[in-house]
């Protein structure tokens, strides 16, 4: 059925007046369950749960696409959100009530959405609209079994009747998660704390050294100490780089070996991966049926088993450019801090200050390493601590018999 027009073929004033003002009305409730949708997924502590709010939020925000783009085919304009920005995530009602009692009025809201849009289907009178409303309903009723679903502890999306699970998004999700955001040894941030732990340390022992040859000779420190600095840290930041580019290059180099070997004898390599997998624990007729599985996709089955054989992934490696500018200025970040004194100090009271500062520093610094460890901090600040004064000791005893032997 299509709307009313006058004689001239132009849709009804009164009917296309009517008509727009429920497709905004339409647009303004999808857009308030999208920002409703968003809200929760952000203050949801369960990853699994949080992704099917963003998914259903995706699926609001589509819905309003839909009735903004048939706004516009009827010549209105698309209004401007008046809710909350929070949708109505952040109302009384949610709020005193939990996560569970904001779900529970998101189910009767989808509900009552659904029976609003089964009145508009003989209402509206536009065809169009209609097959909006047709496809919108489907989806709104699917909104409301997997809101039931979370509701009693199965946390899947759903789409045409069907669980969705985005599983690499959910993975890394979940070992974020887990990791409590903490970055891995591999990362930059590893890189960054070794690099400030060996130019501190490689430095802390030249301006003791000197120092005790020199007697605190301001010049002779910083000029031994800058020396040191930038030849640490270029070292440390190209030996980063090779090291990484190394690595990579060896995982591809094997990458394309098992490449060669799949293609030669692609039956080898099945029973290869399924003993691989079998070693793990999963029975046999389960790891045969994986194998088939990934053997439908060459790249997948390479991918895993490029992972079982080098025990790696490509995403585990580093990146050769980031290694070495981290490695690098790291290195100079550390290096640089047992001469700063020198800048403005001469002889003992030098000596003195840059020995507290680096041990300090030593201790922040091994406090920092409890990031990428399971160490306390204080414990990995204390050990570290130990092994700079140590070093430094050491150091300015045999910079002393240096000098007086020079002397």
């Amino acid at each position: 059925m299509a709307i009313q027009s006058s004689k001239s073929g132009a849709p009804n004033n009164n009917r296309l007046r009517k008509l727009l003002k429920s497709l905004e009305g339409n647009w303004q409730a999808e857009m308030e369950g999208y920002y409703t949708y968003l809200a929760l997924a952000a203050r949801e502590h369960d990853a699994m749960r949080a992704q099917v709010l963003r998914h259903l939020a995706s699926a609001e925000m589509e819905h309003a696409e839909l009735w903004a783009g048939r706004i516009r085919e009827l010549g209105g304009t698309v209004p401007t959100y008046k809710g909350n920005p929070r949708g109505d995530a952040d109302s009384l009602a949610s709020r005193t009530g939990g996560p569970r009692m904001a779900l529970r009025r998101l189910e009767v809201d989808e509900s009552r959405h659904i029976a609003n849009y089964g009145v508009q289907l003989k209402e509206l009178g536009d065809e169009a609209s209609i097959a909006i409303l047709e496809h919108v309903i489907e989806d709104e009723k699917d909104h409301y079994r997997e809101l039931g679903s979370l509701l009693r502890g199965r946390s899947h999306a759903v789409q045409g009747g069907k669980q969705v699970v985005d599983a690499k998004s959910l993975l890394e999700e979940l070992l974020a998660k887990r990791n409590e955001g903490r970055s891995q040894a591999g990362g930059w941030i590893g890189d960054a704390i070794y690099g400030v732990n060996d130019g501190l340390g490689a430095i802390f022992g030249i301006v003791s050294g000197v120092s005790g040859a020199t007697a605190g000779s301001g010049k002779y420190v910083l000029l031994a100490g800058l020396a040191g600095m930038i030849a640490s840290a270029l070292s440390m930041g190209s030996g980063a780089y090779l090291a990484a580019k190394s690595e990579r290059e060896i995982y591809e180099a094997e990458v394309e070996r098992e490449r060669e070997a799949i293609a030669l004898n692609p039956s080898e390599a099945r029973e290869l991966l399924s003993l691989y997998y079998q070693v793990k624990g999963l029975p046999q007729d389960d790891a045969d049926h994986v194998v088939e599985h990934l053997a439908g996709d060459q790249g997948m089955m390479l991918k895993a088993l490029a992972s079982e054989r080098l025990n790696s992934s490509e995403e585990g490696l580093k990146v050769p450019w980031v290694s070495a500018v981290s490695g690098a200025l790291s290195t100079a970040v550390g290096a640089i801090i047992p001469v700063i004194p020198f800048f403005f100090l001469s002889g003992t009271p030098a000596v003195v200050t840059a020995a507290v500062v680096s041990l300090i520093a030593h201790f922040l610094v091994g406090a920092a390493k409890s990031w990428i460890t399971v160490r306390s901090w204080w414990a990995s600040g204390f050990e570290m601590t130990a092994v700079g004064a140590v070093e430094g000791a050491v150091t300015y005893a045999i910079g002393l018999w240096l000098g007086h032997l020079g002397a």
